[in-house]
């Protein structure tokens, strides 16, 4: 455990002149930054594109949503095909008959049928655009972890050859007799710790990876950069209408699909009725006779109304109805904990970027040259030193929550799509005023 020594005042006077030289004298104004590019670029857009072609999980929704159209038509087919029956006898009376029969639906269920296929078919279209903005989601956010992860692991490099550069210093200093050996075997120590956090932090990236192929696959060899600006500002992506949302849209059609199915439920009560026409010809003896029949059969709901059905489907429907409600509230709630996070985040992200904090070379620099003068210890070097590593490795890692908090912010705000295909806020607008 280090103990952090007192800086000489030359050492003040030194930090403190390479402070005024980076800044001006007069009034400093607002920091300038520079527009955040757009990460909705031809090649993250080709890379969501090929994982949703490529995705297990958006190949087995598109196969739900293609068995939905499916049923979808077989809903609104006729409910009944007609029977064919021939009949013949020999006896006393011979009998030549045919006959064919067709039951009516006189009650409206075909038309009920329609109706709850076509909710079904909403529905489905609702879980597969969910479907692929989740995946897209959860690839995004494994990618940006992922680019932090190789931005950390190239830090850390830059970490171990400075330390590797410090040691060869330390004991060149020992031999003329400019540091001690405490001090040269601090030098060692800030060695082998860089290169144990440097295994640690290639582990990272390897996780990282993995988690990415994961969801991906090995589609990507080769992955897009993680923009070096700032993410995009709130406004340029204004959410939705929550009625608008895919989660809602879905719960609504599910309601409606459950309320169409207490209308089959009860015309599924009514009976429809048979109409028979038989046609013929019956010889007896010498004198042969055309007939034709005509019967109607209607079944009788005696032993089963079918009332505990209709009771099923009420009750389904009014538990899909507290559904939609209670799915307003979570997308209400998390749009406002997504808008919040991402605000925070990308003003200490801002703060971050226009500070001091993010000078890492700079810092690193003056450093090495107030310990080469003397003007600081061995001890207070490595001490300042680790800790301008770790504000960079921070702010690395604040920028990639960052990212990851635009990202659930565009998921919540059903803007996500629009974002990937760079969709203008001009076009944004013209949408949601239509």
């Amino acid at each position: 455990m280090s103990v952090l020594r007192s800086v000489p005042i030359g050492a003040v006077c030194l930090l403190y002149a390479a402070m005024l030289s980076a800044a001006p004298v007069s009034q400093p104004s607002p920091p300038v930054v520079a527009p955040a590019p757009s990460l909705a670029s031809s090649p993250l857009q080709e890379a969501v594109r090929r994982i949703w072609q490529g995705s297990p999980e958006v190949q087995a929704a598109r196969a739900d949503l293609d068995a939905a159209r499916a049923r979808a038509r077989a809903a609104a087919q006729p409910l009944y095909n007609p029977s064919l029956s021939l009949d013949a006898e020999n006896a006393d009376v011979n009998r030549r008959t045919a006959g064919i029969s067709l039951p009516l639906d006189l009650s409206g269920k075909r038309r009920a049928r329609t109706s709850q296929g076509e909710a079904d078919l909403l529905a489905a279209e609702a879980s597969y655009d969910v479907r692929r903005r989740d995946v897209a989601t959860r690839w995004l956010k494994a990618w940006s972890t992922a680019a932090l992860a190789a931005r950390q692991s190239e830090l850390g490099r830059r970490r171990l050859a400075l330390m590797q550069r410090f040691d060869d210093l330390a004991a060149q200093r020992l031999k003329v007799g400019d540091i001690s050996s405490p001090e040269r075997d601090l030098a060692g120590l800030a060695l082998g710790e860089a290169q144990v956090q440097q295994a640690t932090l290639a582990s990272n990236e390897a996780a990282a990876r993995a988690a990415l192929r994961a969801i991906s696959g090995d589609q990507l060899t080769a992955l897009p950069l993680l923009p070096k600006g700032l993410s995009p500002a709130l406004d340029s992506a204004a959410p939705l209408p929550v009625d608008e949302l895919p989660e809602l849209r879905q719960a609504r059609a599910l309601q409606a699909s459950a309320e169409a199915g207490v209308q089959v439920a009860r015309r599924a009560r009514i009976p429809d009725p048979t109409l028979s026409l038989t046609g013929g010809q019956v010889r007896s003896g010498p004198r042969t006779d055309q007939v034709i029949g005509v019967s109607v059969s209607i079944p009788l709901p005696v032993l089963n109304t079918g009332r505990a059905e209709v009771d099923a489907a009420r009750a389904e429907a009014e538990a899909a109805a507290a559904s939609v409600r209670s799915r307003q509230f979570v997308l209400r709630a998390g749009l406002q904990e997504a808008q919040a996070r991402y605000v925070a985040l990308r003003g200490a992200a801002e703060a971050f970027r226009s500070g001091r904090a993010a000078a890492f070379e700079d810092r690193t620099t003056l450093l090495e040259k107030l310990w080469r003068a003397g003007e600081i210890s061995t001890s207070d070097y490595l001490v300042q030193l680790k800790q301008s590593l770790d504000t960079a490795l921070s702010g690395q890692e604040l920028e990639s929550q960052t990212w990851q908090a635009w990202f659930d912010y565009l998921t919540a705000a059903g803007r996500l799509t629009d974002w990937l295909d760079g969709r203008t806020q001009d076009g944004l607008n013209q949408e949601i005023s239509r």
